[in-house]
């Protein structure tokens, strides 16, 4: 890896060891509008990310800066309210840097979430989706910044992005919460931009389900470093060319934080069905 962001890594993870001397091996990524869950959390250690060196800050909405280490039931784990964004205007290096941090602390299991928009028109705003396969639309791979020589490490098998088994325990945590749970495709672009109805078309015809403009890279890296990965996506919109509604922000925090409960509930049970050592 680039030695610079090896260094960098290092005082990033020699700071957080000095708060806590063990880290747990379940993380999970709270997206937009989605970071209330960190609330049910007991016991929570909260630090912000303006304190990590080296950590990149988020400059959106809905994304506040923090991880928060608590349990839920007896289980540990890192919850992290709020993520960056390669629109920002941060290198796909400094995007995933979060990811190869939780890799350096030992976290083998990661849950990404993120709010999306629908490209599928039975995808309602307010449904949750389990994502169980991805597009990278962003034209950029994060592990081309990290200066990898290795094979094993370059070439990345992503045949199964998002666990099975894990896809498994969260359909059966759905049935057992009464939440719906669909289950389709995510698409990554750049943004900041929505998408205009000819790319909505344009992706609907690649087979996706959802789009948003994050996770992707996220999950490219956590497959480098082999952690098991389980993404779901609040729909918070119709994406352009299905709904005749403009498309702003505030309405996908808005969205969000309406089916909070259900995400909520959905999540917890997920994360008391894990196994403790996050494999």
């Amino acid at each position: 890896m680039n030695p610079e962001i090896t260094r960098k890594l290092d005082e990033a993870s020699r700071f957080l060891r000095q708060k806590r001397s063990h880290y747990p091996p379940v993380a999970v990524i709270l997206g937009s509008g989605l970071g209330q869950f960190a609330r049910l959390l007991k016991d929570p250690v909260v630090i912000s990310t303006k304190e990590i060196p080296h950590y990149p800050q988020s400059t959106v909405t809905g994304h506040a800066g923090e991880w928060v280490i608590g349990r839920i039931g007896k289980k540990e784990q890192i919850v992290i309210r709020g993520r960056v964004h390669f629109y920002e205007g941060y290198a796909m290096a400094q995007v995933v840097f979060p990811i190869l941090l939780l890799g350096n602390l030992g976290v083998r299991s990661l849950i990404v979430t993120n709010a999306a928009g629908s490209l599928n028109p039975q995808f309602r705003p307010g449904d949750l989706m389990l994502i169980d396969d991805q597009i990278n639309l962003f034209f950029r791979n994060p592990l081309a910044e990290l200066g990898l020589e290795e094979a094993k490490e370059r070439f990345v098998d992503m045949s199964a992005p998002f666990d099975p088994d894990l896809m498994r325990l969260a359909e059966q945590a759905a049935l057992e919460t009464q939440v719906m749970l669909r289950r389709g495709t995510l698409i990554g672009s750049p943004g900041p931009t929505y998408e205009t109805a000819a790319e909505v078309s344009m992706m609907r015809r690649m087979g996706g389900d959802a789009a948003t403009m994050s996770t992707i890279p996220e999950v490219i890296a956590a497959r480098h470093l082999g952690m098991r990965v389980l993404g779901i996506s609040c729909i918070t919109n119709y994406a352009t060319g299905l709904s005749p509604k403009k498309l702003d922000h505030k309405e996908v925090t808005e969205v969000a934080a309406a089916v909070a409960h259900k995400f909520q509930k959905l999540l917890r049970a997920i994360l008391l069905k894990l196994p403790e050592n996050g494999t």
